[in-house]
């Protein structure tokens, strides 16, 4: 398996550039399935996670290029026949994208086959409120052998309160609405810019969706969809994690090509730490102010804190003066990161969801080993400030959602190499 090597001490001074959001690509991608036509999408991430989903596609029959390069990370996605639509397990089993192809499947064929999602182990992702949701809708769902089955003649436009906040199932059953006979009001949806970037998406297909962005969301349904052209928002989690990776470094760094309207929540408390933020149209320069103070985190549904930037904000935690608590309400089990950073020196206790960390404790290399996406953020994050050489392995879970982030890393002075690389290669 693939490791990195980090070198810590280098303060970050430069100016990094960020990718598209891979969880905006994906149920954009997606939603390519409710259309016979073409659809182009713009800023693909050249993430692991992308490619599964083109293998994905591909599998049930549509036509899938990915282009990057000069071609600006573009993706062409025609699903004129969808011969097999089916989400086969041997594609889907790392990641959730056979969540996301479940509604669209059965929008548009009448009929799903889809294995259930896999991804990072952090937590329980239930599928039950996407059932849910296609059911009322007039679907007929079964499960057998790790699989779903889902036939509709046609769905109908339902009320739908979610039980709980949840992204990717506001996404599929939105997707799944934009066909059905009749309207749909869902409420208690999630409101994070990648449900608001599928929406706009949908609606340039020819969808009716209004709300998209709040609780409550209206779809009037359309008998089809037609292709579209539509580019993917940034990555604002890959924003926040440079973003942090900049003061955690103490360095001078401009994260360009973001979105600063979808970071406050990051943005505020890394003022409340003592970093010093200077905000622009689509860049945001992070600098040192001098000692990192600790300052508590609870994680929340969007706009709140996000999730999945608990991690990496615990990194930063270990270099602040005195004691941050650090509260995970979204997933159970996220804070796998917590042994391996106090293998490197952390002093960080757990009780429940909540951590405690104890500031500034000096880092020190060590061999640590990745376990989820955000996780392995964190550890470089650490290792960027730890004395010597810090080795992270099965660092393929960092390759599901950043795209060259040890290139980018290096581009602004940080010692990170794949094992195998030489140190000053960019």
């Amino acid at each position: 398996m693939e490791k990195f090597v980090v070198r810590g001490g280098n303060p970050l001074l430069g100016t990094i550039k960020v990718s598209g959001a891979k969880n905006s690509a994906l149920p954009c991608m997606a939603a390519a399935i409710l259309t016979e036509d073409e659809v182009i999408l713009e800023n693909i991430p050249q993430v692991n996670d992308i490619e599964t989903e083109r293998k994905l596609l591909t599998s049930m029959g549509a036509e899938v290029e990915l282009g990057y390069g000069r071609a600006q990370h573009r993706t062409r996605i025609k699903c004129a026949i969808l011969s097999d639509p089916v989400a086969k397990y041997e594609i889907v089993k790392t990641m959730r994208a056979s969540s996301l192809v479940l509604g669209p499947l059965i929008a548009r064929t009448g009929i799903a086959r889809v294995a259930m999602p896999g991804g990072c182990a952090i937590g329980g992702r239930p599928i039950d409120l996407h059932i849910n949701g296609l059911e009322a809708m007039g679907a007929t769902i079964t499960q057998d052998h790790g699989y779903l089955e889902a036939r509709a003649d046609r769905l109908k436009g339902a009320h739908i309160v979610f039980d709980k906040i949840t992204v990717t199932g506001t996404e599929d059953l939105l997707m799944a609405a934009t066909l059905a006979e009749g309207e749909s009001v869902f409420e208690n949806c999630a409101r994070e810019p990648e449900v608001t970037d599928l929406a706009a998406l949908l609606i340039a297909m020819g969808a009716k969706i209004e709300g998209a962005g709040t609780g409550t969301i209206r779809i009037q349904g359309v008998s089809r969809l037609h292709g579209a052209r539509h580019r993917i928002n940034p990555d604002r989690i890959e924003a926040g994690t440079f973003l942090i990776a900049g003061a955690i470094t103490g360095g001078d760094l401009n994260v360009d090509c973001c979105e600063p309207k979808h970071l406050g929540a990051l943005i505020t408390k890394l003022e409340q730490c003592g970093v010093k933020i200077d905000v622009g149209a689509d860049h945001v320069r992070v600098r040192s102010g001098g000692e990192l103070k600790a300052a508590d985190v609870t994680t929340e549904e969007y706009p709140g804190f996000p999730t999945d930037m608990q991690a990496q904000y615990m990194a930063l935690a270990t270099q602040a003066e005195g004691t941050s608590t650090v509260i995970e309400n979204i997933f159970e089990n996220r804070f796998m990161h917590v042994q391996e950073l106090i293998r490197m020196g952390a002093n960080i206790s757990i009780s429940g969801r909540t951590a405690t960390v104890r500031g500034k404790t000096p880092l020190q290399s060590a061999a640590v080993m990745c376990s989820d996406l955000r996780a392995s953020a964190s550890l470089v994050l650490a290792a960027l400030v730890a004395d010597g050489e810090t080795i992270l392995d099965r660092v393929y879970h960092l390759d599901r959602g950043y795209e060259h982030f040890e290139e980018k890393l290096r581009g602004v002075g940080a010692q990170i190499r794949r094992m195998g690389d030489v140190f000053g290669k960019k």
